[in-house]
C-alpha cells in the first residue's frame, strides 16, 4: 500500500492538509534575512490569490507528492525508521517533491504562481530539504 492510499482516505486527508499547511507556515516564518523577507512576501502573494488557495494546492499536490516519495519512505520502513531515513535522504526527497511541483507549475495558467515559483526555484531545494524532517514527522503521525 502506498502513502497516497494509506494517508489520503477521508479520515486522514483533511488533518494532513492542515498539518502540511501549518508546517509550511512555520518553515516560511523561520526564514530570516533578505531572502527570508522575499520568501515571506511571495508566500503572502500566493495566499492572496484567493481564500483557501494554499490548502487547496496542498490537497491537490499530496497524491503526487506521496507517490514520488513512496520509494524513499518504504526504504526507511525496511530499515526500521522511515522518519530518520527520509531525513537523511533529504536531498533525494527534495528532488522527488520538486519534480512534482515543477510539473504542476508547467500546467498552471496563473501567472503570479508561475512567476513566483520560477523566481524562487533556484533556492527551493535548500528550503525543501530543510522541511523534510517536519514532513517526515507529519507522515509518521498518520501512518500505522
Amino acid at each position: 500500500m502506498g502513502l497516497s492510499d494509506e494517508l489520503l482516505n477521508s479520515d486522514k486527508k483533511d488533518k494532513i492538509v492542515v498539518d502540511c499547511c501549518t508546517m509550511l507556515e512555520k518553515q516560511i516564518e523561520s526564514k530570516s534575512g533578505l531572502s527570508g523577507m522575499a520568501l515571506k512576501t511571495a508566500f503572502a502573494a500566493l495566499k492572496g490569490v484567493k481564500p483557501g488557495y494554499i490548502p487547496y494546492v496542498v490537497e491537490q499536490l499530496l497524491p503526487q507528492c506521496f507517490t514520488a516519495i513512496d520509494p524513499i519512505w518504504n526504504e526507511g520502513v525496511q530499515k526500521g525508521d522511515p522518519v530518520e531515513y527520509m531525513t537523511t535522504s533529504s536531498d533525494r526527497t527534495a528532488d522527488a517533491l520538486l519534480s512534482v511541483t515543477d510539473e504542476r507549475v508547467k500546467k498552471t495558467k496563473r501567472q503570479i504562481v508561475r512567476g513566483t515559483y520560477e523566481r524562487f526555484r533556484g533556492s527551493a531545494k535548500q528550503h525543501v530539504e530543510e522541511a523534510v524532517p517536519e514532513l517526515a514527522k507529519v507522515i509518521s503521525k498518520y501512518t500505522n
